[in-house]
C-alpha cells in the first residue's frame, strides 16, 4: 500500500470559495514575488482560499521554478498554507511529481492537477496511469489531489470511469475536483455518485455556485473571486437563506460584465484601477492586456453595476 494511503491522515478542510489567484509581472515580465504575497493576503482577508497557479492566475505560463519561487513568497509572508490549493499540473509527470511535492511538503491543503492536455485522445488508462505515478512518486499521505476537469481549455476530460477508478485505489490521495466543463449534466452525475465518499466537488464558477451547494457539492473556484471575493463567499454562507436567488443574480450580472471582455485582463484592469498600479495591467504574452478603449469601458460598466474594490 503506497504511503498516500495510511489511515490515520486527517485532511484540511478547504474554504469553500478559492481565488485562482492573478499573477503580477514587473516591467521584465516576470512575477512579482512581493505584490503576489500581498493579493493573497489580502484575498485570505476576505475569508477566500488561494487557488494559486490555475488557469486565470496564467499558471501556465510560468515555468515550475517561477511556481515554487511564489508558494515560497507567499509561505514566508505568513499566509497559512491550509489556505492554499496549488496548481501543480504539467504534461511533464516529473515537473508534477516536483511542484507537488514542494506543496505537499510546505503542508498545503491540496494540490489542483490538470490531466497531461497536450497530446489529444488520451484514453483513461492513459489518464490512470499519469495520476497513479504521481500518487506513487510522490509518496506523502498528506497529499490530496483535486482533479481539474476544463475540457473546453485541455481538451482532455476528466470521466466518472476514470474518477471512479482513482477513488477505489487512492481513497485518501483523490480529493476532489474542480468542474470548469461547463455541462451542468455532469456536474450533478458527479456530486450525486460520489459526494457520500468525502469526494468533493467544486463550481469552476460563481455562476452556478447556488446551484452546486443545493445539490450537495461543496464551493467553486472561481476567477472572479480575485475581484469580488466578499459577495460570492456571503452567498456560499447564506445559501439557504430567502435572499440566495437574488444574491446568486447580482454575482451572475457582475460576472457577465467582466466575462464581456478577456476575463484576465479586465480582472487585472479592476485592479490596477483599484490599486493605482498599472503594473497590474500586465499580462505574459500570449495574453494581452485590455486596450485604452476597453478599460475605459469596463470601468464605467462596473460604476453602473456600483462595483468597487475600495478595500483592495
Amino acid at each position: 500500500m503506497p504511503a498516500a494511503q495510511t489511515k490515520d491522515f486527517h485532511p484540511v478542510k478547504l474554504p469553500g470559495v478559492l481565488a485562482p489567484v492573478l499573477t503580477p509581472f514587473d516591467a521584465d515580465l516576470q512575477p512579482d514575488a512581493a505584490m503576489f504575497a500581498r493579493m493573497c493576503r489580502w484575498l485570505v482577508a476576505q475569508d477566500a482560499g488561494l487557488a494559486m497557479f490555475g488557469t486565470n492566475s496564467e499558471g501556465n505560463s510560468l515555468s515550475i521554478d517561477e511556481r515554487k519561487r511564489l508558494l515560497e513568497a507567499v509561505l514566508e509572508a505568513g499566509i497559512p498554507a491550509t489556505k492554499m490549493l496549488p496548481g501543480t499540473g504539467s504534461c511533464s509527470l516529473t515537473d508534477a511529481v516536483s511542484l507537488t511535492r514542494t506543496a505537499v511538503s510546505n503542508g498545503c491543503a491540496g494540490v489542483l492537477v490538470l490531466p497531461p492536455f497536450y497530446y489529444k485522445g488520451i484514453s483513461d488508462d492513459g489518464l490512470f496511469a499519469f495520476f497513479s505515478e504521481l500518487v506513487e512518486r510522490v509518496g506523502d499521505a498528506r497529499l490530496r489531489i483535486y482533479l481539474y476537469h476544463i475540457p473546453p481549455v485541455a481538451q482532455i476530460g476528466i470521466s466518472e470511469e476514470l474518477i471512479d477508478r482513482l477513488l477505489k485505489r487512492y481513497p485518501q490521495a483523490i480529493a476532489g475536483i474542480k468542474d470548469t466543463g461547463g455541462d451542468w449534466t455532469y456536474t450533478e452525475r458527479v456530486i450525486d455518485r460520489f459526494s457520500s465518499t468525502g469526494f468533493e466537488v467544486f463550481a469552476g464558477t460563481e455562476t452556478i455556485l447556488l446551484k452546486t451547494l443545493r445539490r450537495g457539492g461543496c464551493g467553486c473556484i472561481s476567477a472572479t473571486a480575485n475581484v469580488n471575493p466578499a459577495q460570492i463567499i456571503a452567498l456560499h454562507r447564506q445559501w439557504q437563506d430567502p435572499e440566495a436567488d437574488q444574491m446568486q443574480q447580482a454575482l451572475n450580472d457582475l460576472r457577465a460584465v467582466f466575462q464581456a471582455y478577456p476575463l484576465i485582463a479586465a480582472m487585472k484592469s479592476a485592479l490596477a484601477d483599484a490599486s493605482g498600479l498599472a503594473q497590474w495591467n500586465r499580462l505574459r504574452p500570449p495574453l494581452q492586456a485590455l486596450s485604452g478603449q476597453q478599460a475605459s469601458m469596463l470601468a464605467r460598466q462596473l460604476d453602473a453595476h456600483g462595483f468597487s474594490l475600495r478595500d483592495f
